[in-house]
């Protein structure tokens, strides 16, 4: 399932072609995805400007003139390809040509500025649907989502504030969305190596009692939380850089798949040595609320 930073990869490559410009043809070639499309849907995308791309947690969100915003969630195995008037492709080092049978080209937008933008999606678990600005407070999909990681909002003392009840684990508790938004499984492991922190440690470890006997609002943050939420920006701004993680079926909109991949420090690396200095411990798998946690128990405590 792509992450944050695949998701935001997509973003800034649709960008270009898609903010400012008028939604001139837009088609739905089938019923529905993972849910069925609104009857109006296309009736709501066509003629529209679109006058912001946004990202909240793992949506991308476009703002169009009409007041109502288009939703959409890649699922499992969607991608968008960029087909502009010269019809050149844009190749480099991880080039892969995607999304080439047509079948599972289920969306497309024609847009003023010349590109065709195609939703490709082979296993149909990603979605769009359209809602009225006004009523995203109260959208299913949104509500209850907590603070994006890469924001202003988002520190260790919120961290801290949001996980000093829970008796779950630290991992669990990073890929709970009303925590933190957009992590996934790859980018939790990773920042928790990065910040040596156990992914078993429980989360309330991140807060202090003190702040309550001070009258404070919830605990203050420990020195693992200031840790734990720097190794975040780190990570999730890094593979942003590389074009996120290609590990099956992401790829950015250019056709290039992304390399952050080949920076993983714990993910996928079972039985390698760790690469923290001084360390030379061993990568360990083990399963956790059913993914796979990939950590070193040498330097993660």
């Amino acid at each position: 399932m792509p992450e944050l930073p695949e998701v935001e990869t997509v973003r800034r490559g649709l960008q270009p072609v898609m903010e400012g410009a008028k939604i001139v043809v837009a088609e739905a070639r089938r019923p529905d995805l993972r849910f069925p499309f609104q009857p109006d849907f296309v009736a709501r995308l066509q003629g529209q400007i679109v006058t912001g791309l946004g990202r909240r947690a793992k949506y991308l969100m476009a703002d169009l003139g009409s007041g109502d915003v288009l939703l959409m969630h890649l699922g499992m195995s969607g991608s968008f390809r960029v087909i502009k008037p010269d019809n050149e492709a844009v190749s480099g080092e991880f080039h892969y040509p995607k999304g080439k049978d047509s079948a599972h080209d289920h969306v497309l937008f024609r847009m003023s500025s010349g590109a065709d933008i195609i939703f490709n999606d082979p296993r149909r678990f990603g979605y769009m649907k359209v809602i009225a600005r006004h009523a995203l407070e109260d959208e299913p999909l949104l509500r209850g989502l907590g603070p994006e990681p890469l924001g202003n909002e988002f520190d260790a003392a919120m961290l801290a504030r949001a996980c000093q009840d829970k008796t779950t684990s630290l991992k669990a508790a990073l890929l709970d969305q009303r925590v933190v938004a957009g992590l996934g499984n790859i980018y939790v492991c990773e920042a928790l190596h990065r910040a040596h922190l156990s992914p078993r440690r429980i989360a309330a470890t991140l807060s202090t009692k003190s702040g309550q006997r001070k009258g404070v609002a919830g605990g203050e943050p420990t020195d693992h939380a200031k840790r734990l939420v720097a190794a975040i920006h780190t990570v999730l701004n890094d593979a942003i850089k590389a074009g996120g993680s290609s590990l099956r079926d992401h790829r950015q909109t250019s056709g290039e798949l992304g390399y952050f991949q080949h920076s993983f420090k714990v993910y996928d690396r079972e039985g390698e040595t760790c690469t923290a200095p001084r360390c030379g411990g061993t990568i360990r798998r083990f399963t956790q609320n059913g993914r796979s946690t990939f950590w070193c128990p040498k330097c993660q405590k």
